[in-house]
């Protein structure tokens, strides 16, 4: 087991940060860690990096219990914090170089300019990391973490700061690199964990409330969505007055998505209203929950 987490406490005064959670993550794996700010995510993460104590239970990474063997754990741990702290009166090479003196790592320059390429920052690796964009220190935290080719990845909002390309682009660096590692991430942006992971855990206030494959996560809704298309333009109160409409989004210039707690209800109200009205419709189907409004049902 490349991670796992044993009934994680961690407490701030009277407050349970972290509250008795449990989980696993097997190599090969690339699981989605989500929640609302405050939920706990930054706390798991650092206890299981070594950079923080719990105050109860156990995280293990590769069968060593990090707070018992904090150095041994270390070495199989990649971490890209959210603060991703750095020295920016150094170069960029000089301190991936400095990183890797720190993992006593062979043939060093051959490392370094192997891990630039593999985070896109050959075009930048001549920089002091104070001249560099906030994506490119970005890329320069993600190049520590590899650097000493680690079998756990933690990435804290690892797209932090990134413009839509970057993204993409670190987004098949970390799916690359989910072929081979164990990887742990948090990110705000759901349409990232969609496209990256298959499983996804969520935390609210300090607890689980959801451990589950994406696909089955959105299938256990206890809503339906429905997606209606129609050859005419019409105005969203015509939707809105459905009585099993829950809610109402406008997705093209004809085309809606439809809320519903009663999937077949709505379907025959959606073909009612258009024989009533005379309108056409141009596709109608169901469509599973998006993460973000899975999210929203778990932790609002």
């Amino acid at each position: 087991m490349s991670i796992e987490v044993k009934e994680l406490v961690k407490e701030y005064g009277t407050q349970k940060a972290v509250n008795g959670i449990s989980f696993k993550v097997n190599k090969g794996e690339i699981v989605g860690f989500l929640g609302p700010n405050g939920a706990g995510k930054s706390t798991t993460m650092k206890i299981i990096t070594g950079y923080a104590e719990a105050d109860g239970g156990k995280a293990l990474v590769c069968d060593m219990d990090v707070q018992s063997n904090p150095l041994a754990a270390k070495q199989k741990i990649g971490y890209l914090p959210e603060s991703n702290a750095l020295y920016y009166e150094m170069y960029v090479k000089e301190y991936l170089g400095f990183v890797a003196d720190v993992h006593g790592i062979a043939e060093k320059p051959k490392r370094i300019e192997a891990v630039i390429a593999q985070v896109g920052l050959t075009p930048e690796a001549h920089k002091k990391i104070s001249q560099l964009s906030k994506g490119y220190k970005q890329r320069v935290g993600l190049a520590a973490a590899l650097l000493h080719d680690p079998e756990v990845l933690i990435l804290d909002e690892p797209t932090s700061g990134l413009d839509p390309n970057q993204i993409i682009e670190i987004r098949n660096v970390i799916k690359e690199l989910g072929k081979s590692k164990t990887v742990l991430f948090s990110s705000h942006i759901m349409q990232e964990v969609q496209a990256i992971c298959d499983r996804v855990i969520i935390i609210n206030k300090g607890t689980i409330v959801a451990d589950d494959q994406l696909s089955q996560l959105q299938s256990k809704s206890t809503t339906a969505t429905v997606q209606v298309q129609f050859k005419e333009a019409l105005e969203a109160a015509w939707l809105e007055r459905l009585p099993a409409a829950l809610s109402v989004t406008k997705t093209e210039a004809t085309s809606w998505q439809i809320e519903s707690n009663d999937e077949e209800a709505l379907r025959k109200q959606i073909l009612a209203m258009a024989i009533e009205h005379n309108l056409n419709i141009v596709s109608l189907q169901s469509g599973n929950q998006s993460l973000e409004e899975v999210f929203r049902s778990l932790t609002s």
